[in-house]
């Protein structure tokens, strides 16, 4: 099946007819729209009637030379890429065609890998810049309460849309901080259920002895300090949603009775012997393998399945492609109208930085970051130098595979704290570790020793 037409457009220009043969010829099979000029003014002529992705010039030409096609496309074509060619290579060349704007810069003869490698860099670098100037109010960059608009994302929007149709119980994994509570929002506020209540419940954050209670709801005199008979969550959300995140924290006594609930629609409050029926739908989160849970016994089976009927993964932001920039262009617009100051913009420095990093507190590590460049920038331009340290090149860091697994554990304990401001709790549940284990890992890094 022969591959679909790539929608990037391209420019070559050289006043040689069998370099532009050849250059035609390598980008056409590559699957590119490949448009043709001699000299200047005909490429201007092209430039002037057609949006152009990308510029492949050459440098030595008659009359007018290829550094004055680069700094027209510069001054003229804010959302075009150039890349300059040349028979003739020298450092000197070089800087003047990087100084005057050209993305890339590669001498005769070339292969056609160094060719094709060349034109992906410069487009890769086109769409960090037009990704970080979108507008947010663009169609197609929200979605059901989300900002985002990659492939990974509009199946999860897909699924979203499919799990709203049904009464069914949802299972929502992925890491911390990728949205699993907004994705359980949307499924109920798009279903039948939208006008009853959604009630969220953070299983992980009620202490055991407290959850049943929580849950189902206590008679007066049901226990110390039950002065009087209080409604459970269960019965907040009758007719309507119930949200059980971080499902995979409940005890082994707890996951029976909810297993019960799941199966006879009815919940009995703790202290009573009167059960009583609810109309709840379940959507359940977890940052955790329920499967590998279950096969080390720390979660029933039997539960596992009443629960994963339908199942939507969030996908970490590393894997979200562009999202990043129409993210951290949202924060930036919501955090500076806070401040009652003008949203800062970003160099496109700064945004490759943002769109390469690891991002292991995803969406929530990136809000945070976000934050702090617009508190403490002293311009309206964040560049590489206003990003966290982790962010940015350092000489000194030891890297390759001549570190300790303990080296490397460190480094990595100490740029997730530093993505959550140092917040131990949240740490822990990135690194799927008790905060026990965090503080003794935290000691071990401060003294080996011990």
């Amino acid at each position: 099946m022969p591959a679909s037409p790539k929608k990037e457009r391209i420019l070559v220009v050289d006043d040689s007819a069998a370099t532009l043969e050849v250059l035609q010829r390598n980008l056409a099979a590559a699957q590119y729209q490949v448009f043709s000029a001699q000299g200047v003014p005909d490429a201007i002529e092209i430039l002037t009637g057609i949006q152009i992705d990308l510029v492949i010039t050459d440098l030595k030409m008659p009359k007018v030379s290829g550094l004055d096609l680069v700094r027209h496309v510069r001054e003229n074509f804010k959302d075009t890429e150039v890349m300059m060619i040349t028979g003739y290579p020298s450092i000197e060349g070089a800087v003047i065609a990087v100084k005057t704007g050209a993305e890339e810069f590669i001498a005769k003869p070339f292969t056609d890998d160094e060719l094709l490698c060349a034109v992906q860099r410069a487009l890769d670098k086109l769409k960090v810049h037009r990704s970080g100037h979108i507008a947010l109010d663009q169609a197609g960059s929200i979605h059901k309460g989300f900002i985002a608009d990659s492939k990974i994302m509009h199946q999860v929007f897909t699924a979203i849309g499919k799990a709203s149709g049904t009464s069914a119980t949802v299972l929502i994994s992925g890491e911390s901080g990728t949205g699993k509570e907004l994705a359980a929002r949307a499924i109920h506020y798009a279903g039948s259920r939208s006008s009853a209540p959604f009630v969220p419940v953070n299983c992980g954050g009620i202490p055991e002895t407290l959850l049943e209670s929580e849950l189902f709801g206590h008679v007066k005199g049901a226990f110390t300090g039950a002065v009087d008979s209080r409604a459970g969550f269960f019965h907040a959300a009758d007719g309507g949603t119930l949200f059980l995140d971080e499902v995979s924290d409940m005890s082994p006594a707890m996951q029976v009775k909810l297993l019960r609930v799941l199966q006879e629609k009815e919940i009995c409050m703790v202290g009573s012997s009167r059960t009583r029926k609810v109309d709840v739908r379940i959507l359940a989160a977890t940052n955790k393998d329920l499967q590998r849970l279950v096969k080390k016994g720390l979660f029933r089976e039997d539960l596992f399945y009443r629960l994963n009927v339908i199942t939507i993964v969030m996908p970490p932001l590393r894997e979200r492609d562009d999202d990043v920039l129409l993210l951290a262009r949202h924060f930036a617009a919501k955090f500076s109208k806070g401040l009652d100051k003008s949203s800062p913009s970003f160099s496109d420095k700064a945004l490759r930085c943002l769109r390469d990093y690891n991002w292991p507190g995803n969406v929530r590590e990136l809000e945070n970051v976000i934050q702090r460049l617009v508190v403490m920038a002293d311009g309206n331009l964040i560049d590489v130098p206003d990003l966290p340290s982790l962010m940015r090149f350092s000489a000194l860091r030891r890297t390759g595979f001549n570190r300790s697994l303990a080296e490397v554990e460190a480094e990595y304990i100490s740029n997730v704290l530093a993505s959550v401001e140092g917040n131990k709790t949240r740490a822990a549940a990135i690194l799927g570790v008790d905060r026990k284990t965090l503080r003794q890992k935290l000691k071990t890094m401060q003294d080996p020793s011990s």
